[in-house]
């Protein structure tokens, strides 16, 4: 059998780490990569301290810090980036509204890309801004896909501050909406950030159907109702799988 390098082997635990659906313990990892568990203890240690991983409070291992500023910096690269913007392009010159795509980051969620509407009436959040995950169509999308328990850590950690009226701030309560919103693969955000403004949300996924991004639309209240951006959703269903697609070809 031949020598695996250290190299591969770090490369293989972040690997494992990152395409998990939960955090792993040494052990899981030292079996699923066939590493002796002094090995297994030695490396994860040397990556802890590096900041590509971090063990979370139930001892488990997840990505760190600069993992996730990596995959972050990959899905900005340029030629991805132009593509995407091509389809959201497109997206917005039929629904004539504001598209874009947020993805998870720390406790936010991050403006990867965006297509403004022509309308004279317009929402700035530029590529880059940062908002709340309790109460955007982007952010409760994302909550909607964790596991129970990696949903309740994260929300025991949001500050959960009331935006608008309509800012859902009980923990019961917004379970229940991202419960919903689990079910209908939609996120929803009904003047819950910004008042006078509504959202939409699907997913993008990768391979494995796993929760990569998500896909929104957003317009001031005054020109489109909810109901009227909830009949988008197909056409923005038929978005996100072009841009699942270049996913794909990415990670072929």
């Amino acid at each position: 059998m031949p020598k695996v390098s250290s190299i591969t082997r770090v490369l293989e635990i972040i690997e494992a780490v990152s395409y998990a659906s939960k955090p792993l313990s040494p052990l899981e990892l030292s079996q699923e990569l066939d590493i002796p568990k002094p090995t297994m203890h030695r490396l994860i240690q040397n990556l802890v301290d590096d900041g590509f991983l971090t063990v979370d409070i139930g001892g488990g291992i997840i990505p760190g810090k600069r993992v996730r500023n990596l995959s972050v910096e990959l899905w900005q690269q340029r030629l991805f980036f132009n593509e995407r913007q091509m389809i959201l392009q497109k997206l917005v010159d039929e629904i004539k509204e504001t598209c874009g795509i947020g993805v998870p980051y720390h406790m936010h969620m991050i403006y990867t890309n965006r297509a403004q509407t022509t309308l004279p009436l317009q929402i700035y959040l530029p590529v880059g801004a940062k908002s709340p995950m309790w109460c955007t169509a982007t952010g409760k999308l994302y909550l909607s896909q964790l596991s129970a328990a990696s949903r309740h850590k994260i929300l025991q950690g949001l500050p959960l501050d009331k935006f608008t009226k309509n800012t859902i701030t009980n923990i019961d309560a917004l379970n229940a909406e991202l419960d919903r919103i689990a079910e209908a693969g939609i996120g929803i955000d009904n003047e819950e950030f910004i008042s006078e403004m509504v959202a939409v949300a699907v997913p993008i996924l990768d391979k494995k159907s796993r929760y990569l991004a998500s896909l929104y639309v957003h317009a001031p209240t005054i020109r489109v109702s909810l109901d009227e951006l909830l009949a988008h959703v197909p056409r923005l269903q038929k978005a996100a799988q072009d841009i699942q697609t270049l996913v794909y070809d990415l990670q072929s």
